[in-house]
């Protein structure tokens, strides 16, 4: 059955009838019949019924009003849709490429127009070496009235980048033949390429056959990597000075292994410069490698991190305020401008661009203490740099590589290397007693017992044992698991270390793709097989549950023993903002729902559908 409707006039009727609460969306909140006729080709009359249908109805009506047509031409198949195909048919056909931006004259407007620029300037900062794009971008410049092209000094310092944060703007990134080479944004306000986002977009993207994108994306992180002296937390001016977990290695290995035709010269080139990454920006002695052999994330920068909502850190400037005898606003402004100096809330702000580094922003496992940490999570992630090296060394350059310095590196050092860490992380992060890992505090040369989703990495590295992979899942299963899938910290750790606190967003009770994905994988690699399914299922019946009862909502975060998109804590919740249809949902979201799916056994797909509670489903088993 097919349906040919006039847009304007179908929308408006359906919207007034059914969308109650007037907020361009048909929910499960509004309070309409939930019964909305339509007439087919045929002159047949159909009852569209329910908010899911309801929603498809209005979904589809409004991509072919995006497409400037008066008139639409609808199948009932896409009213009526499963959940498990309409999810990853919209991810695949309209959300990668909704999200995908591109630094170039083209890309620039959508950039450059945010709310992120400063007093109407559109600033766009160049690297010293990087002679195409100062060229191009300088032409650009003389062409639109209304960018300002800043070239970046030699030497970038702490001071350099805070002395620009008062003119902010976003960060060059590759060019080829005249064109941006692309990448794609996490959604909603984001604009940006951002670090560990595009490693999980990647994963989405490689699965739903977008090599070129993940291709890029690694394209521009080498290019990041060349300029910048970093994969950085993201490319606007403020985040100069601060990297983002490292996921190069396995994104390399990933895109390589989709289609080898890429070919052995982009693989050397790409691995000799995340080589060159592990080796300048993680294994600098003293800096983000630690006395004892470990890694901690340490970021660079000056004061208050200014891509902050204003009142953020009203909390903990109201505590050094009051010893200055000042009120919290005279404070803020003597701080920042650098008249009134802090000793002590200076190590506070280490510590906390040190959190957002490790992409953890906020959470009170890393709150003014995360500098001092030898994270599961980082030396974990540099474990698999160091295995990945020995692999692709040893597969494809015959054991041994030539880095960028002329060094010949080899697959043997490289397991050394992780054969090395894998011993201190036993030593220091294992904890035996507790029968798990934990961060290690490098001052007080003790675990800090925060029971967190990130102590199970190792499972996803491969870098524990049999016995240990044993005693984790068993951990995870009691702890961590909730009705929507997997917590990011249990309810004991913030209780213990945040009571009375506000609430953060990578804490308890809320849930985030990338703990998923990793944990997941983490999980097939020991063979935890039925464990990994109905993890995955909780989290996908959570997305799908959620996109049914709220018009294809796919947003960042999730509440997962609420199993609701309402999170509220901190930077409240991207990707519910929208009006008729969401066409980008969240990126990493997106990524989670496809990976998920692919490893999803067919019976469980067909209760998926059927929304069949995942906590009545797995007491049958």
């Amino acid at each position: 059955m097919i349906f040919k409707l006039p847009i304007e006039e179908t929308l408006n009727k359906l919207l007034l009838q059914e969308d109650t609460d007037k907020d361009k969306k048909i929910t499960k909140e509004d309070k309409g019949p939930k019964n909305f006729t339509v007439s087919s080709e045929d002159g047949k009359d159909y009852e569209v019924k329910g908010t899911y249908f309801l929603s498809n109805l209005l979904q589809e009506l409004a991509l072919e009003k995006k497409l400037g047509k008066s008139e639409a031409i609808i199948p009932l198949y896409k009213i009526e849709e499963a959940p498990s195909s309409r999810i990853p048919r919209m991810i695949k056909d309209y959300f990668w490429d909704d999200l995908t931006r591109t630094i170039d004259e083209k890309g620039l407007n959508a950039i450059l127009s945010d709310d992120k620029t400063s007093g109407g300037i559109q600033r766009l900062y160049v690297p010293h070496d990087d002679e195409i794009g100062k060229a191009y971008f300088k032409n650009i410049q003389k062409q639109k009235g209304n960018v300002k092209v800043e070239i970046l000094p030699k030497n970038i310092t702490p001071e350099y980048v805070k002395s620009i944060n008062t003119k902010p703007g976003i960060l060059a990134l590759k060019l080829e033949n005249d064109k941006g080479v692309p990448f794609v944004v996490p959604g909603g306000r984001f604009n940006e390429m951002y670090g560990w986002d595009s490693y999980f977009e990647g994963v989405g993207l490689l699965l739903d056959g977008r090599l070129d994108l993940a291709k890029a994306m690694v394209d521009n992180f080498c290019y990041q990597i060349k300029h910048y002296g970093k994969i950085l937390n993201a490319n606007r001016s403020y985040y100069l000075t601060r990297t983002q977990p490292p996921f190069l290695s396995s994104f390399i290995r990933e895109v390589y292994e989709a289609d080898t035709s890429i070919g052995l010269d982009w693989l050397s080139s790409v691995l000799k410069i995340a080589i060159l990454e592990y080796n300048s920006v993680w294994m600098l002695p003293e800096k983000r490698l630690t006395s004892n052999g470990l890694n901690r994330y340490l970021a660079e920068g000056i004061g208050i991190p200014p891509e902050t909502e204003p009142g953020h850190f009203d909390e903990v400037l109201a505590e050094y305020a009051e010893k200055h005898e000042l009120s919290v606003m005279e404070f803020e402004e003597k701080y920042a401008s650098g008249k009134l100096t802090d000793k002590d809330l200076d190590t506070y702000f280490i510590h906390d661009r040190s959190l957002r580094e490790s992409g953890h922003d906020t959470s009170w496992r890393l709150d003014d203490c995360c500098a001092d940490l030898n994270t599961v999570d980082l030396n974990s992630l540099l474990y698999k740099y160091e295995t990945d090296f020995a692999h692709l060394i040893s597969v494809y350059f015959n054991g041994e590589l030539v880095d960028g310095k002329g060094v010949k590196t080899t697959a043997g050092f490289w397991s050394k290397r992780a054969e090395e860490r894998k011993k201190l992380m036993n030593s220091f992060l294992w904890d035996p007693d507790k029968k798990t890992f934990f961060d290690y505090n490098i001052v007080s040369g003790e675990r800090t017992n925060f029971e967190s989703a990130t102590n199970f990495y190792p499972l996803w590295v491969q870098s524990c044992s049999k016995e240990q992979a044993d005693l984790l899942v068993k951990k995870l299963c009691k702890a961590f698991k909730a009705k929507g899938g997997i917590l990011a910290t249990t309810m004991t750790a913030v209780e213990k270390l945040a009571m009375g606190k506000e609430q953060k967003q990578w804490d308890y009770p809320n849930g985030w793709a990338p703990h998923q994905m990793l944990i997941w994988k983490g999980l097939l690699n020991y063979g935890f097989e039925k464990v990994a399914h109905e993890f995955i299922y909780r989290w996908l019946w959570m997305i799908t549950r959620n996109a049914v009862d709220y018009n294809g909502t796919i947003p960042e975060k999730y509440d997962v023993v609420a199993c609701t998109h309402k999170v509220y804590a901190e930077y409240g919740n991207v990707g519910t903002e929208f009006d008729y249809i969401t066409t980008s949902g969240f990126g990493w979201m997106n990524a989670s729902y496809q990976y998920g799916l692919s490893l999803l056994p067919k019976n469980l797909i067909i209760s998926l559908d059927k929304l069949e509670d995942p906590d009545t489903l797995f007491s049958k088993t």
